[in-house]
């Protein structure tokens, strides 16, 4: 089944939105964001754009106001990506929502309906603090 993805900001403006296919009805929170982030970076390593708009920066990367620019056109690692992601879900860099419900373990096991919505939900961290 094909479930739409948004990428929000805390006020509820969504800033991206993409559907991706799911196999299962069920998978932890740790694999809904393992194949969103191994999507995305499929997805930018087959085109190369200037931008890359993922839900985490890559290491090589300078954050703009249109992505993350990576200094030289490059493949991002795949590997390297989910665990900077998996590791700042555990942080609190990012929530994730599904059907408006707040995810808050990896092992946690989720159950989706073809209506299914899901928000990965940025914080943007404070200036000077």
């Amino acid at each position: 089944m094909n479930i739409l993805i948004s990428d929000e900001l805390l006020n509820g403006t969504v800033t991206n939105q993409f559907e991706m296919l799911v196999e299962s009805d069920q998978l932890t929170v740790a694999e809904l964001i393992t194949k969103r982030v191994t999507l995305e970076i499929e997805n930018y390593n087959k085109r190369l754009p200037d931008y890359f708009n993922g839900l985490v920066q890559p290491k090589e990367a300078e954050r703009t106001l249109n992505g993350y620019k990576l200094k030289a056109k490059q493949l991002i690692d795949v590997e390297k990506q989910v665990y900077i992601a998996l590791s700042a879900f555990q942080k609190n860099g990012f929530f994730v929502l599904v059907d408006n419900e707040q995810l808050e373990e990896l092992d946690q096991v989720v159950t989706l309906k073809n209506t299914s919505k899901i928000a990965f939900v940025k914080l943007t961290p404070l200036v000077g603090g």
